[in-house]
């Protein structure tokens, strides 16, 4: 069974809409868009690098796909992000995107979630998901992320496409590793560990 990880940067309250760009992604009329891009450091790029560099396989919504067909195919040779990203196998998730110009993309046939199914069954490494807002809630919703790679940075945005939103699928993290920046970015890894625990807090239960 491959695993499926998705990589998102989120605000402190948790939005991932548009951190790299003022018209990266402007529905509700989102106003904040670049939130992310004064906290970027080099340390950050080294980092996203090496997480893509573990990679069998791209898995993307439309919006994303789109952004990134048009700016990665363009990186340089020795870029090892784009190099990455360039040559790997890419799936689209998209009800209205039928050609799809960036080599080696294939578009999901039918339901996300069986589509998404069938590929974690195939052989071909980890499947990553970046960015893709949209699809990232249809895998949370139906329970299909193994590993989320988070990376948090210390704004307040407000308003926005949260990471977690209404539909989460309770579930049991676990924290495999975190890594602190110098500009306040903390990315975190947690994996998936089963259901969501309970308990009770107080003095009479001896958790106190």
């Amino acid at each position: 069974m491959r695993k499926l990880l998705v990589t998102t940067f989120v605000s402190l309250d948790g939005v991932m809409q548009a951190p790299g760009g003022p018209e990266e992604d402007q529905d509700g009329g989102f106003e904040h868009g670049g939130w992310g891009v004064p906290h970027f450091e080099p340390a950050i790029i080294t980092l996203m690098a090496e997480v893509t560099a573990r990679a069998g396989a791209l898995l993307l919504g439309r919006r994303t796909y789109e952004d990134f067909a048009s700016t990665w195919p363009l990186a340089d040779e020795d870029d090892p992000i784009g190099a990455k990203l360039n040559t790997m196998p890419k799936y689209v998730a998209s009800r209205t995107s039928r050609s799809l110009q960036w080599q080696n993309s294939t578009l999901l046939d039918g339901d996300v979630p069986d589509a998404v199914r069938k590929l974690k069954e195939e052989d071909g490494g980890e499947i990553q998901v970046h960015g893709s807002g949209g699809l990232v809630q249809t895998l949370i919703r139906n329970d299909l992320v193994d590993e989320f790679h988070v990376l948090v940075f210390p704004v307040l945005v407000g308003k926005g496409k949260r990471l977690f939103a209404e539909g989460t699928v309770p579930a049991g993290l676990r924290l495999e590793n975190t890594t602190t920046f110098g500009t306040g970015v903390i990315a975190c890894t947690y994996t998936r560990v089963g259901g969501l625990a309970y308990g009770a807090m107080g003095p009479e239960t001896g958790n106190w």
